[in-house]
């Protein structure tokens, strides 16, 4: 028996040891541990009572998600948003880099309705708010003049969802939207879960059905600031992202149907470029979009792929995206003008926050020639964007 015991320590024991020093090398690769408390956390993170609400009869909460690092993200049930997502900096400070509100009136009240939000039937714009589908046409609420714009006058961003806290890491929110809710044909299923994981990403997994052939085109809207809500500018965050083309765009901010070269124009963020380096140019894309407001074309791709990096000049924390989808939404924060009081009291100034949401092309109902959103009976929508955040050596 002693023979055994010898024999099986002789194995094991080095196989721990290795496996202990594997997981220390792990850590090395994330943002480092913060020594914060959750009652440090807390403070930073939204407090529940502003949540605590009823919206068109149905109550409305606060979640909270964490992981062994120390990483927290909130979100409520309201429109699905992801409120804020505390991370440690180069430093080990927990820095909230979502921006959001202290309550659900803040979401409800703001001057744009989408920060954190889950966007749907259909993100970003529609042009003049139809779109023929089977031959029959489909018109749609004109909220954002001449086009509607991710969803209509109440999108999926101002309904009250169903929620599963599935693990102290993972939450799922279920909604039913009735056939032509806002102009959009089919009754829809939506789920979409939420994981935040050990390496500090938060992993959003979006699935849909419809009993009738629909468009479905679902959208994460965070806007982050990677210096922390409040800390002013993301122009001097450096953006690189994997999209040799893009689609450019009319006045009114729908595709003109080309898809066009990055190379020798402002749009070119294949090598690791400021958001404000060059966001001033007499470029006429830029004009139109009063800065950045354009898809891009992500090259080929996979889930384990990158599709997209930006690094805060001043904390050091990096944040990585990965999707499915085959396009980028990249905005600079145009329309923010400081009318908006956030979370502590901060505003959404000019060019505080930045948002790049994965998504299909803008208005791609009404052009065939980009990649279909059409969903019909007995198939699933089905698609995974991760942010994962780290810090950079």
């Amino acid at each position: 028996m002693k023979t055994i015991f010898n024999n099986y320590f002789a194995i094991v024991l080095p196989v721990c040891i290795l496996s202990l020093a594997a997981c220390n090398q792990a850590a090395k690769t994330t943002a480092p541990a913060s020594n914060m408390t959750d009652s440090t956390t807390q403070a930073i993170l939204p407090s529940s009572k502003g949540f605590e609400k009823t919206v068109d009869g149905k109550r409305t909460h606060l979640y909270t998600l964490k992981n062994k690092n120390g990483v927290q993200a909130a979100f409520t049930n309201y429109g699905a948003h992801l409120l804020s997502v505390a991370v440690p900096d180069k430093n080990g400070k927990l820095t909230d880099v979502v921006l959001g509100f202290d309550d659900i009136d803040g979401y409800k009240k703001s001057l744009s309705a989408y920060y954190g939000a889950t966007i749907g039937r259909y993100g970003n714009r529609i042009a003049k708010g139809h779109f023929v589908l089977d031959g029959r046409r489909y018109d749609l609420f004109i909220n954002n003049k001449p086009n509607t714009l991710h969803g209509g006058e109440k999108g999926f961003n101002a309904v009250v969802w169903d929620t599963k806290q599935v693990t102290d890491s993972v939450i799922t929110f279920t909604y039913f939207s009735k056939d032509m809710e806002e102009g959009y044909p089919g009754n829809l299923n939506v789920k979409v879960t939420y994981e935040l994981t050990a390496d500090n990403s938060i992993e959003i997994s979006y699935e849909a059905t419809t009993d009738k052939t629909t468009v479905v085109n679902l959208t994460n809207h965070s806007y982050f600031n990677l210096n922390g809500i409040g800390s002013g500018t993301v122009l001097d965050h450096s953006v690189e992202m994997k999209a040799a083309n893009y689609t450019p765009v009319d006045t009114t901010l729908i595709p003109t149907g080309k898809i066009t070269p990055v190379a020798g124009t402002p749009f070119d963020f294949t090598k690791p470029a400021t958001i404000g380096s060059r966001i001033n140019n007499a470029d006429e894309q830029l004009k139109n979009g009063k800065g950045y407001d354009h898809n891009f074309v992500l090259d080929k791709h996979d889930i384990t792929t990158p599709i997209a990096t930006v690094i805060g000049d001043k904390s050091g924390i990096e944040l990585q995206i990965f999707t499915e989808e085959p396009g980028l939404q990249f905005y600079s924060g145009n329309f923010m003008g400081g009318k908006n009081t956030l979370l502590n009291g901060k505003t959404d100034d000019y060019r505080t926050g930045f948002a790049m949401e994965t998504q299909h092309y803008p208005d791609s109902p009404n052009q065939p020639q980009f990649p279909s959103t059409q969903l019909k009976p007995g198939e699933t929508y089905k698609t995974i964007t991760i942010y994962k955040f780290s810090v950079v050596k």
